[in-house]
Order: structure tokens, then C-alpha cells, then sequence
């Protein structure tokens, strides 16, 4: 897979960098609210648009059975979710390939915080 194969190459690479440029900072010690608000305050310097805890419907057969809540939605395109937990388990990219198959968005971004060095995994939408 070539860099031209990537779903938003550019601006995934703004993302991490402003995921980078929040764990340098902030450690890995902290809350994740604390890690959304400064993830927040990055975005609004970039003047990248986003959205924060976007509601998503899971719908069957049109009718609504219940919702999720997305942490960011950048540029209309990406979902980035944020964990502080000792490590990505199954259940985390279970629950961004949800957010993913009900938003009909393509790509999405799950990062941890909690780890010495951040990690953060690319996920895209398969359904």
C-alpha cells in the first residue's frame, strides 16, 4: 500500500501530530477529558473544523434502538476516539467499527493516552 492508497492521508497526519503534541504535554496520567479538551483547543488552532460528542443512531429497519456519542468528528470526515486504559482491548475497535458502520463514515482514529508513548491505530469503515 502506497501513501496515494490512504483514506485522508493529510489529514491524519494533522491529527496524530496534534495527538502527539497532547501526550507530549499532558503525560499519561490524566483523565480523558482532560486529553478532549486539549485535543479541542489544538483543533481550534489548526481551524480544522470538528465536532465534539456527535450523537449517532443506530437504526434497524428505520427505527431507532438506541445511540452513540462520537468524541470528535474532524472535517466531516474523520472519527476520533479517545481511550485512557493500559491498552487497546478487542471491544475498543469493536466499538469504533460500530461508530463507523452507523455514521457511514470511512476512516476513524482510536487513541490511547495512557501508554508511555502514545498509540494510536488507523480504523476504517468495512461494512
Amino acid at each position: 500500500m502506497t501513501e496515494k492508497d490512504l483514506i485522508y492521508p493529510e489529514l491524519s497526519y494533522i491529527i496524530v501530530g496534534i495527538l502527539y503534541e497532547t501526550h507530549s504535554r499532558l503525560g499519561n496520567r490524566l483523565h480523558e477529558k482532560y486529553y478532549q479538551r486539549a485535543i479541542a483547543s489544538l483543533l481550534k488552532k489548526t481551524k480544522l473544523p470538528f465536532k465534539e460528542q456527535i450523537p449517532v443512531n443506530i437504526l434497524i429497519e428505520g427505527e431507532k434502538i438506541g445511540k452513540y456519542f462520537l468524541d470528535f468528528l474532524i472535517d466531516g470526515k474523520i472519527i476520533l476516539e479517545i481511550k485512557t486504559i493500559p491498552f487497546f482491548k478487542q471491544q475498543d475497535f469493536n466499538q469504533l467499527k460500530a461508530y463507523l458502520k452507523f455514521s457511514g463514515h470511512e476512516l476513524g482514529i482510536l487513541a490511547n493516552f495512557r501508554t508511555d508513548s502514545l498509540v494510536f491505530k488507523r480504523v476504517l469503515n468495512i461494512y
